[in-house]
């Protein structure tokens, strides 16, 4: 699950991002106005947190300019104690939550779950899919059997990726960008060798291979 994180204080967003990457997100980090404008508008994200103060220009116009381009992933936006105009001007421009700072990393976390419920119209703790189920808190797969598994942060990241839209092929492509965030630099076989993971735990037919055209999760019983 690919997160922005538009926030100038780089020892916050670190330690943000670092907290949030061991629940299972993919946390691309901008530091500029501009930064975060470009970044979300070229990549693809579930969520958004956003800084009000930037150095180069106000959260408020990026915000903007996002909803002006219909870009509509949600986003938490982060202000200075006492500034409840910004607020209101954040959520009226097409934020989805605020928190003032400073604030509990616990709270930042329960209330980006929670847009991000919101914004797919569902619950998102357990991801079911033919005999398996996820555990998204955990990080956790439970079988029929009963038993439980537990998994990486990558495992889970990929089978979350695969298990959310089960019968649909996705491309190496399309699961690189789910799993790592622009910093990072994994070799070309990365897939391949998580996939092989992922299939000790599920069987090899659960995870399907469309040759030259990628992976799916077959869920059928």
């Amino acid at each position: 699950m690919r997160l922005l994180l538009v926030e100038d204080d780089r020892l916050l967003a670190d330690g943000l991002s670092s907290q949030l990457e061991k629940l299972g997100f993919s946390v691309d980090i901008a530091s500029t106005a501009h930064d975060g404008i470009v970044l979300g508008e070229q990549e693809s994200y579930r969520a958004c947190i956003l800084d009000l103060g930037l150095p180069d220009g106000s959260g408020l116009d990026v915000l903007r300019r996002w909803r002006g381009s219909n870009i509509g992933f949600p986003v938490l936006i982060l202000t200075a104690r006492g500034d409840w105009q910004e607020k209101v001007n954040g959520l009226k421009v097409g934020a989805d939550d605020y928190l003032t700072k400073p604030f509990q990393a616990e709270e930042l976390i329960a209330r980006l779950h929670a847009i991000i419920r919101r914004s797919e119209g569902r619950m998102v703790d357990i991801v079911k899919a033919g005999y398996f189920e996820l555990d998204q808190s955990r990080q956790t797969l439970k079988a029929n059997d009963g038993q439980e598994h537990s998994l990486t942060g990558t495992e889970f990241r990929l089978l979350r990726c695969l298990m959310g839209r089960p019968g649909h092929v996705f491309s190496k492509e399309q699961l690189m960008e789910q799993l790592y965030n622009l910093n990072d630099n994994p070799s070309e076989n990365v897939i391949e060798a998580y996939i092989r993971r992922l299939r000790k735990l599920v069987g090899t037919d659960t995870i399907k291979t469309r040759r030259g055209q990628g992976y799916m999760f077959d869920a059928r019983d």
